[in-house]
């Protein structure tokens, strides 16, 4: 559907990942400038345990049922015209994923009679949807002063999957989905509090692995913005927030070595001490660990493949979600509004 010249429609978008779901609920006109009405998140770990069943556990439905039963309620409260429902990594990998798609289908169904149904969407798909999310926003003059014919990587590192999409304000030109996220690579490798270090040095080679292989010009790249939330809880640490801020968050450009000490910092600690951190969401704490080491280890990959020319970082607060709610009404982003 293409919104009318000075339409503006309200959409709702839901990212349901292996770690949260989250719901925005926007304004977007035909420029595809985007308001948000309502953005939440809540931490239900769909992905509990699916590396090694290769099924969604009983509780882990129940606790993503409930929360999609209050975003069913402030769709209806907000008079959401058109909703899009999106299931990645998790949903990809697990036998019983109709158990999912039903549950939710009669959920929102009740609220948005014309809802199509959730989409299991495959890692190109997703990465496009982040890239989309991410780039309507970017500041690409400044992001490449120096730089102007470079392109920029965008990162979106979840629960059980990370995308990586190498493009320019025109768009989208490489993309790939790789198996490695934080809650993943949790289960896989740390099992200790803290993580040992023969779990460390596992879960490391693994990535490097991962990263040696990928089928992208990384050299290519003179930015990288990182998205999702293992992303704005290490820049929360590495500028000393003493809780969570999206206004500083959002656009925060940081050298790559003062993001690596702040996510080697989280990797390290114990439980405890994360749990005590004024930013640190309750469902982050376990998972934390994992996605700081995969963070540092593709920002290290980027400063050698680049030669150095990828010196800082930028965190978005703008990802798959806004993407998600731009496709609903047929728009490609230019730019969001808080």
């Amino acid at each position: 559907m293409t919104v009318a010249p000075n339409e503006v429609q309200r959409a709702a978008a839901i990212d349901c990942g292996t770690n949260s779901i989250r719901l925005l609920i926007a304004d977007i006109d035909d420029s595809g400038a985007l308001t948000d009405v309502e953005r939440m998140m809540t931490v239900v770990r769909l992905g509990e345990g699916v590396d090694t069943t290769g099924e969604f556990s009983s509780a882990a439905l129940e606790r993503t049922f409930a929360a999609v039963d209050d975003y069913a309620a402030r769709i209806a409260r907000h008079g959401a015209e058109r909703v899009r429902f999106v299931a990645t990594s998790a949903s990809r990998d697990v036998s019983n994923r109709e158990e999912l798609l039903t549950g939710v289908t009669e959920r929102l169904r009740a609220v948005a009679p014309d809802f199509a149904g959730p989409e299991v969407i495959d890692g190109n798909e997703e990465a496009s949807l982040s890239f989309a999310g991410a780039a309507g926003v970017l500041d690409w003059e400044a992001l490449l002063a120096d730089r102007p014919d470079g392109k920029v990587l965008v990162v979106d590192l979840g629960g059980g999957s990370t995308e990586f999409v190498l493009g320019t304000a025109a768009g989208a030109e490489h993309s790939v989905s790789t198996n490695m996220g934080c809650v993943r690579f949790t289960e896989r490798h740390l099992h200790s509090d803290p993580p040992e270090q023969a779990e460390i040095d596992a879960a490391r080679a693994e990535v490097r692995r991962i990263l040696d292989g990928l089928s992208l010009p990384l050299e290519e790249t003179r930015a990288v913005v990182g998205v999702a939330g293992t992303v704005t809880t290490i820049t929360a640490h590495a500028l000393s927030l003493t809780e969570y801020d999206p206004a500083r968050i959002n656009g925060a450009r940081l050298p790559v070595r003062a993001v690596i000490e702040a996510a080697e910092d989280l990797l390290h600690a114990d439980r405890s001490t994360r749990a005590q951190l004024g930013f640190m969401h309750p469902g982050r704490v376990d998972v934390i660990g994992a996605g700081s080491l995969i963070w540092a280890a593709i920002l290290e990959h980027l400063a050698e493949t680049t030669d150095g020319a990828v010196a800082s970082a930028v965190t978005s607060e703008h990802d798959i979600l806004d993407g998600i709610a731009l496709s609903v009404v047929g728009t490609q982003g230019t730019e969001t509004a808080p």
